[in-house]
């Protein structure tokens, strides 16, 4: 009798452990999904810190020349490039080059309110690998991050 009751727990090791296997091989990749969610998070919020700062450093560029500022020389749209031969348009090139090097499809535009001193800086980028949700609604897929403060 004891031969036989042998016999038939052989194979019940085997099955606890292709149980266990098929345990860890889920659990392993549910990891692995949450390790390239945070990845795509992450690289998004650097994104937008590298949209923070572009859009402060323009800023800081107009209060260091305010006259300028004031008077219009550092209105420029999206698509517009920077002219040359002033301290504003030299500003505005450098400015359009950081974004078009450190952000994907980088680009920005600044409307400058001469009446109340009140600058919009917009900066705009590409953001294919973010998710889709109410920061992303726009039709052409880009992200933009608007300051607006006074002179």
């Amino acid at each position: 009798m004891r031969l036989s009751h042998n016999k038939r727990s052989r194979g019940f090791s085997l099955i606890e452990v292709l149980v266990a296997i098929v345990l860890l091989a889920v659990g392993l990749l549910g990891l692995a999904g949450l390790q390239v969610a945070s990845l795509k998070h992450n690289h998004n919020s650097y994104l937008r810190t590298q949209a923070t700062f572009l859009a402060h450093d323009a800023i800081e560029r107009m209060r260091a020349n305010r006259v300028a500022a004031l008077s219009g020389d550092y209105d420029i749209a999206f698509s517009e490039a920077a002219g040359t031969g002033s301290v504003a348009a030299d500003d505005l090139a450098s400015w359009k080059e950081r974004l078009a090097r450190e952000l994907p499809g980088g680009e920005g535009a600044i409307t400058v309110s001469t009446s109340n001193r009140v600058v919009l800086v917009e900066v705009r980028w590409d953001d294919a690998r973010g998710d889709d949700g109410s920061e992303n609604a726009s039709a052409d897929g880009l992200l933009i991050f608007r300051v607006t403060t006074g002179l």
